[in-house]
């Protein structure tokens, strides 16, 4: 922008929590050297049903911006919307094992329901993500294809696949594993006969999460597989959390979100001693290539991204843990603030300021 800033002016920024408070940060002189162009800063959370209002009310100069309310803002007059692809993305996980605390790690079953992966592939090629992304989130997610998010440069590998929407091929996929329809209610049955239903564990965490998962199961029905609700609708996240952590035996698929900035390296997640693996599952394959990812030998780049591919390529063909989407982060920035960037080098406490025009 080229306007001139000026100094000394407040500034007001908001973020959509479902509760309210605001505090108010000062410029001391005995720390900073460096004098911004703020003398103060207001910090005030405010609820998601008053966000877009204020928005459009202009009573924040910095606003960070629901997804499903940015066609409600979106023509906002003397405000710029200023957006950027987030790191985190959003993934299914099946269910194939246990955490043993007292072993420390986690143990595979595999006689777990969903230790099957031509099952799980169905499952994957039945979602209409895309059709889910442009409905609920007006294309504001989008759709990712690995763990390793691309913002990881070269270690992002691009040509991992999509688990495209295809209900012919999910069901050809059941067929020939064995999942035959029972004739009277139309669902599939396991390959020894016995009744499946698939127990999905999704928390609460916008308006939205029912309806999508609603038609997720609609969408597997489709193929003849029977999924509900664990607890008959989208747990609250405190019991999520609590289920997941005590290996709740009922839970087959979940879903959750992960940001991993920071460091590119999967282990963390995926490890077989890693709670956070939450599909629980184990393999010498998936131990090897995580080891060799953060070898010795990894110090030299090209062989960590080679390691990193394959990793990404592994994950992908035996689909224990998929990605699903990412999300844009908007943010509605004043047309008065001058300096506003979210480049990773910029500093917009000490660089923006307000125009004097």
């Amino acid at each position: 922008m080229s306007h001139q800033q000026s100094s000394g002016s407040s500034k007001h920024i908001t973020d959509s929590f479902n509760i309210n408070f605001s505090v108010t940060l000062s410029f001391s002189k005995t720390i900073y050297s460096i004098k911004p162009n703020f003398e103060h800063v207001q910090i005030s959370a405010v609820s998601t049903t008053s966000s877009s209002q204020a928005i459009k009310s202009k009573k924040f100069d910095v606003t960070q911006v629901l997804n499903m309310q940015y066609d409600e803002v979106k023509h906002t007059k003397g405000v710029n919307f200023v957006g950027e692809k987030g790191m985190t993305y959003s993934f299914i996980a099946f269910k194939v094992g246990k955490w043993d605390e007292k072993l420390g790690k986690n143990v595979q079953n595999p006689h777990a329901k969903m230790n099957n992966l031509s099952l799980r592939k169905a499952m994957l090629h039945a979602m209409n993500i895309d059709q889910v992304n442009q409905r609920f989130f007006r294309g504001l997610d989008y759709r990712v294809n690995s763990l390793i998010p691309a913002q990881f440069g070269k270690f992002h590998d691009a040509k991992v696949p999509v688990y495209s929407s295809n209900l012919e091929k999910a069901n050809k996929l059941l067929d020939q594993a064995g999942y035959k329809k029972d004739k009277q209610t139309e669902y599939r049955l396991q390959p020894n006969g016995k009744k499946l239903t698939i127990n999905l564990a999704v928390h609460v965490s916008d308006i939205n999460v029912e309806a999508l998962w609603t038609n997720y199961i609609q969408e597997w029905k489709k193929i003849g597989l029977k999924a509900e609700f664990l607890t008959g609708r989208p747990m609250g996240f405190n019991n999520w959390i609590n289920a997941i952590k005590s290996s709740d035996p009922r839970i087959d698929v979940l879903s959750n979100a992960w940001d991993p900035s920071g460091d590119s390296s999967p282990a963390v997640f995926y490890e077989e001693k890693m709670p956070y693996n939450f599909a629980l599952f184990v393999s010498p394959m998936n131990n090897k290539l995580l080891d060799e990812i953060d070898s010795k030998k990894a110090f030299n780049e090209k062989y960590r991204v080679q390691k990193m591919h394959e990793w990404q390529q592994w994950m992908y063909k035996n689909a224990y843990v998929v990605p699903t989407t990412g999300t844009y982060s908007i943010t509605a920035v004043n047309s008065k603030i001058t300096g506003w960037s979210l480049k990773p080098s910029a500093d917009v406490w000490y660089e923006a300021g307000f125009s004097k025009n």
